[in-house]
């Protein structure tokens, strides 16, 4: 049985999933499900906790940010089931400048530093994370280096550049 399958079967039994809206995309036998950032928390318990399922690893969290769309950021969750054999990529997008999502990190212990990751490089809050600082930049740093808007040169005047023909 194909995963999209053991998924919907899990999803109809149980009465609380039904009324989430999921979406399920399928590009070269990869299954993404996209859920409202707000159904987040009820599904990641559902996709761990299930006994069908058991996704029991969260080996990354990361984000697009799509600079454009009224949905700027997607926050894509990348999960496996030892049970199944399978990943899975989990999506939530999040609408403004200044987006925040729930921390998953009460279902998966492993996303704590991916979503410190995510939050230091593209600015996505992550609320009732245990310890939201920044990795790799300074916390006194004012832009998140993976955002569209940053300079491609980088921030002028804050790294000298080799003089040119040296």
């Amino acid at each position: 049985m194909e995963l999209k399958d053991i998924l919907i079967n899990s999803i109809l039994l149980n009465e609380q999933l039904k009324k989430l809206e999921i979406t399920f995309d399928e590009f070269r036998s990869d299954l993404s499900l996209t859920v409202k950032k707000e159904d987040l928390l009820t599904f990641c318990n559902f996709l761990h906790d299930c006994a069908e399922l058991q996704f029991i690893v969260c080996r990354d969290v990361t984000a697009i940010d799509w600079a454009k769309r009224k949905e700027r950021f997607t926050v894509v969750y990348n999960l496996y089931s030892f049970l199944l054999n399978k990943y899975l990529r989990l999506k939530v997008n999040l609408e403004g400048d200044f987006p925040e999502v729930q921390s998953v990190c009460s279902v998966w212990k492993s996303a704590n530093w991916y979503e410190r990751e995510t939050y230091d490089m593209y600015g996505i809050k992550f609320l009732n994370h245990p310890d939201l600082r920044r990795m790799y930049m300074p916390e006194e740093f004012e832009y998140n280096p993976l955002r569209k808007e940053f300079p491609v040169l980088g921030i002028p005047g804050s790294l000298p550049l080799p003089e040119m023909g040296a």
